[in-house]
């Protein structure tokens, strides 16, 4: 039950990044502004450039671009507010504004993890079932792949925030955050919160532990079959189709499951804060330019794109 004489809170601060002083806060603002500039425009070059070259309408360029425009609305959640925060330490937001970026975040960081298994899915088909490979991989089962991770993504989000907004707030107003997340949020309730943590914990296995497990199963099955190529050539061009994504999921995985998989009694939100840095400014950023940099259907399509000469085969 609410504490007795308590106030209910009508709004949030957020306390951000106001431990820096400004030249730290503007030194930050400075490079987190330019990687969100590289990020929107890395990924919407992406997009256009999967649109634009036929060679690219294939499955794994098609959750290509779903995932760019997933990262983009991601970042757009999340970036805009902490910038502004760096800027005017302990901006205000009310009630309603922090429900809809903690949905938006939660929908878009959702779809993205399942976008990624579907990467592996078809990689692993791709790989260890190439014969039937556009009969897996038609059109309908890469919209039916996609919408199911965006619906994933709009339920769990759903859980969350009706879990989380369900719950009373008073006295506690600083959110000791730089944007609406489920477990700065919960440790401002003045109540009970266990019920709360149960299913953030469910909720995080399901849309972490899961998908993780699926892309490690698939990954174990693709290596042992490209193991088993008999030319050299082959297993390169193999590894390759794969190395982008693995890099990626990786990096993706590893950070959200550091913060939302660790038991209560060993969180830090200071620490928390810091990793929460690297998958909402830095790891959007890398989708763009792992895939620029490692692959070269994607290279050859950009240079074809700026009027260049194709690189060699």
């Amino acid at each position: 039950m609410p504490k007795k004489n308590s106030t209910v809170v009508a709004e949030f601060l957020f306390e951000g990044f106001s431990s820096f002083d400004w030249q730290h806060r503007l030194g930050f603002f400075i490079v987190f502004l330019t990687l969100y500039l590289l990020t929107l425009s890395g990924n919407m070059i992406i997009v256009t450039i999967i649109r634009l070259d036929r060679h690219l309408h294939t499955p794994m360029y098609f959750f290509l671009s779903m995932l760019s425009i997933s990262e983009t609305f991601y970042t757009i959640a999340i970036i805009p507010r902490m910038l502004a925060g760096l800027l005017n330490p302990y901006q205000a937001i009310d009630i309603q504004g922090c429900a809809t970026q903690l949905f938006f975040y939660l929908t878009f960081g959702i779809n993205n993890c399942f976008l990624l298994t579907a990467m592996g899915y078809d990689r692993y088909v791709a790989i260890c079932n190439p014969l039937r490979y556009s009969v897996i991989m038609g059109k309908k089962a890469c919209i039916l792949l996609a919408s199911g991770s965006l619906g994933i993504g709009l339920s769990m989000a759903i859980v969350q925030v009706t879990s989380v907004f369900g719950l009373p707030f008073c006295d506690g107003f600083v959110i000791a955050h730089f944007f609406c997340d489920v477990r700065p949020l919960l440790k401002l309730a003045c109540t009970d919160t266990t019920i709360n943590e149960i299913i953030n914990f469910i909720v995080s296995v399901c849309v972490l532990v899961l998908p993780m497990g699926l892309v490690f199963i698939s990954y174990v099955v693709i290596i042992s079959t490209i193991l088993k190529i008999a030319s050299a050539e082959g297993r390169k061009k193999a590894f390759a189709t794969c190395a982008s994504h693995l890099t990626v999921v990786i990096i993706h995985y590893g950070c959200a499951s550091i913060i939302y998989l660790k038991p209560k009694s060993q969180t830090s939100l200071g620490q928390d804060r810091l990793i929460s840095v690297t998958y909402t400014v830095i790891t959007p950023l890398l989708n763009p330019v792992v895939y620029s940099l490692r692959n070269k259907e994607v290279k050859e399509a950009l240079r074809k794109a700026i009027g260049r000469r194709p690189l060699s085969s």
